[in-house]
């Protein structure tokens, strides 16, 4: 994987062997000492090592394949049965059978990461050019990135082993290396006081030897770390690791609770200060197009490299492959992602109400529109709704496609199921967020992709952190509102209790909590939020099972019929991955997660 700051680096001679080489993740100290040491005493090479700690930031573009967190909720759903979202979808999975198993991967970035925070003062050369003022920032960046490794395993697999700053020798016994898994409140403590100590040293704006520059975007900021901190954070509040009494007998070997009984309303109130913390930076902002158009507002939030929006980006990424997984066959692509019927139903009508509540809504009949008969579930829909999704008979241009065209789903349609063996969508839709229309790499791979940062936090989220914190811990509070209301001012929909045709305010804390759910899985879709969601607010078995879409067997009116699309299985230990056996056999004081 390549690392996020410099797009080309060839890693020092030893840093491959040294970093990703050691299979045991607790085992934190090279072999080759005299190698290591080397790349100490010199700037590039320590510069280097820096780098490949960074290589370990997930490339989450590839939702077919490496990552299951689009494909595995009720959100979207992937074409092919080939790939490793499909075993997971019908619940082949299991200890022995460790789908996307990337706890040794994250420890290799932690292992690395520890080793740089280690030595990285050893560096004489970075001192004498650039003063300790460098070395202390690198040495922040590292933390920095160590805490997002142990977020990262945390969200999948809940408790983890704390590894601490210690430094293990390479000949040390194997009972050193032995250590237990950690409370889960006890793993947040760590991973937020770790965030807080980098973002006291870490700068405001991406720097480089010191100043700030444009090269140095994707690295570690002040706002990164506080923006981990406030998600991070705002799990640990939720109903999953807040006073969850269904992990009661979730314990260590000596019997210690994994996961609190007791529910604690107070960190609902660190999520809600953590999320303003970035928001009162005044570093970011909600990105707008100059022209006031919304459409390119919405769009330009993923188009437009590190606008003001975008938090933590990752500057290498697979999104070129992405938009042609997303594109139409019309247009070269491979109809691989497919949005859900649930999720098309989730986007509001364009007066901002859900189509539950809006009489704009018809689920009947058609409406000419620029010449194309377009099913009236379709039609007064929100801008949201045009950006994120293809749906039958919508306008497409892109890829290969010299001019705009009606995109087809009818079974026999050029999209449908009978034109190719594998490429076709079992939903009737595709995903449109985030896809270029000048990448023209599809029908065998060759031709341009559209370069972007893929984005991994931005300030949109921390408004729908911050609103959902405050209506747990503070209901009524009048910023709920005010932040949800600025995302749906931006989105171009009426907002609540305020401005041209207003919604009436949500008069209870449920109500509001409901707004705030529907707003957060129509503005984050697709960004591998919806997965974690649904298992921290504990509704993961409500909304996974039969995932539906169009009748995609059929042609003309008989299409537009709601029919089972998939099955996206959910049981009880669903909510974390297995622990591969490999590591509970090595780590033999780890307990495995429920369920497995």
């Amino acid at each position: 994987m390549k690392s996020n700051i410099i797009s080309n680096v060839i890693l020092v001679f030893c840093c491959v062997l040294l970093v990703s080489g050691c299979s045991k993740y607790l085992d934190q100290v090279p072999n080759d000492r005299i190698t290591i040491e080397e790349v100490f005493r010199k700037k590039g090479p320590s510069e280097q090592f820096l780098a490949n700690v960074y290589s370990y930031v997930d490339d989450e573009s590839d939702q077919w394949n490496g990552n299951p967190w689009l494909g595995n909720s009720d959100e979207g759903d992937i074409t092919w049965s080939k790939y490793n979202t499909y075993a997971l979808n019908i619940g082949n999975i299991s200890a022995g059978n460790a789908l996307y198993d990337n706890w040794g991967y994250y420890y290799n970035g932690i292992r690395s990461a520890s080793y740089f925070i280690k030595h990285i003062d050893e560096n004489i050369e970075i001192r004498s050019l650039n003063g300790q003022a460098l070395i202390d920032q690198y040495k922040a960046e590292a933390r920095c990135l160590r805490a997002y490794y142990y977020f990262l395993l945390m969200r999948q697999f809940g408790p983890v082993v704390l590894a601490g700053d210690s430094v293990l020798a390479p000949d040390a016994p194997a009972g050193e290396l032995q250590l237990p898994r950690s409370p889960y409140d006890d793993c947040v403590s760590y991973v937020s006081a770790q965030l807080d100590e980098a973002a006291a040293v870490l700068p405001l704006v991406p720097s480089m030897n010191g100043q700030a520059s444009d090269l140095a975007f994707g690295r570690m900021t002040k706002g990164t770390a506080l923006a981990i901190k406030a998600r991070l954070l705002l799990y640990a509040a939720s109903p999953q690791y807040n006073g969850n009494t269904d992990l009661a007998t979730f314990k260590s070997q000596s019997g210690t609770p994994m996961m609190s009984q007791s529910y604690d309303k107070e960190k609902w109130k660190k999520a809600a200060d953590a999320a303003k913390a970035v928001i009162d930076l005044g570093q970011y902002s909600l990105y707008k197009d100059p022209s006031g158009d919304v459409l390119k507002s919405l769009q330009g939030i993923f188009s437009q490299a590190w606008n003001n929006e975008q938090i933590f980006s990752r500057k290498s990424n697979n999104l070129g492959t992405w938009d042609v997984h997303c594109m139409p066959r019309q247009a070269g692509g491979w109809c691989g992602i497919a949005v859900t019927q649930e999720q098309v139903d989730a986007y509001f009508m364009k007066d901002g109400k859900s189509i539950q509540a809006s009489a704009l809504y018809a689920e009947k009949g058609f409406t000419m529109v620029a010449g194309v008969s377009v099913f009236n579930m379709y039609i007064n829909r929100e801008p949201r709704f045009y950006r994120d999704v293809t749906y039958h008979n919508s306008i497409f241009q892109g890829g290969n496609m010299s001019s705009a065209a009606p995109i087809s789903f009818f079974v026999s349609g050029l999209n449908g199921k009978n034109g190719h063996p594998t490429d076709w969508s079992k939903t009737g839709y595709l995903v449109r967020k985030n896809v270029a229309p000048q990448t023209n790499a599809g029908s065998g791979g060759t031709g341009q992709k559209q370069d972007r940062p893929i984005i991994i936090f931005r300030l949109a989220e921390m408004y729908l952190n911050y609103a959902e914190a405050l209506n747990e811990y503070s209901p009524g509070s009048p910023d709920i509102a005010t932040y949800v209301n600025a995302i749906r001012q931006r989105a171009g929909i009426p907002q609540y209790g305020t401005g041209p045709d207003a919604l009436p305010l949500p008069a209870s804390q449920n109500e509001m909590r409901d707004k705030i759910r529907a707003e957060r899985r129509v503005e984050l879709a697709f960004e591998c939020h919806r997965w974690f969601d649904i298992r921290r607010w504990k509704i993961a078995p409500d909304v996974m099972g039969d995932v539906h879409g169009m009748n995609i067997n059929k042609d003309g009116n008989d299409f537009f019929v709601r029919s089972v699309a998939a099955t996206h299985l959910f049981r009880q230990a669903s909510y974390w991955f297995p622990i591969s056996q490999y590591e509970m056999d090595r780590g033999k004081m780890i307990v495995q997660n429920p369920g497995w």
